[in-house]
């Protein structure tokens, strides 16, 4: 076995164990660009199939139009983090580190699931349904920013520092990749 090939178990095993904070599951994950293709392969399939069932419904030209807007939402977090890894020479990792970062996304439904169950309860027993969003949102966004700032720093071997800044610029523009257009559509329209 090549040293960029990892079998699938090892790759759900990496996931469970960044997951929890352990920055051996980083060596889980292949560091080749067939491995970085294979994680983004399951990110990109569910819009693909989204954007198929949508042009039935809502139009070919509006479903495109969202594919087109989601695939770059989802390379933009590569585009960043490579070229800062390649400014500060951390290059020759970044394949492993964009690879688990496709594969960690993962981690976020899994965690929206296990947030609503109590957030049920809790609406049940009184609190409103925009708290528990704004709950769930919180919970998402603070996990979601550690989870790639652990990552940053233990795949990409990043200092505390440098990893804030590839979170926020990787965040920032992915912000603007998907709200940027919309709101240029918006004062065209």
């Amino acid at each position: 076995m090549s040293q960029g090939s990892v079998p699938r178990k090892s790759i759900l095993l990496g996931i469970l164990r960044i997951a929890r904070g352990r920055a051996d599951g980083v060596g889980c994950f292949g560091s080749t660009s067939q491995a970085f293709l294979s994680s983004l392969a399951p990110l990109v399939a569910f819009p693909l199939v989204g954007a198929i069932l949508a042009m039935f419904s809502e139009g070919p030209r509006r479903a495109l139009t969202g594919l087109a807007m989601t695939l770059c939402a989802l390379l933009t977090p590569a585009v960043v983090s490579f070229e800062l890894a390649r400014i500060w020479r951390r290059g020759e990792a970044w394949a492993r580190f964009a690879t688990a970062f496709n594969w960690c996304e993962w981690i976020l439904p899994v965690l929206a699931c296990f947030v609503m169950v109590p957030l049920s309860v809790a609406i049940g027993a009184g609190m409103s349904e925009s708290a528990a969003s704004f709950v769930l949102v919180c919970c998402l966004g603070s996990y979601g920013l550690w989870l790639h700032w652990f990552l940053a720093r233990k795949a990409l071997g990043l200092s505390r520092s440098r990893a804030v800044v590839l979170v926020f610029l990787v965040n920032l523009a992915t912000a603007l990749v998907v709200i940027g257009p919309r709101l240029l559509g918006n004062d065209l329209g």
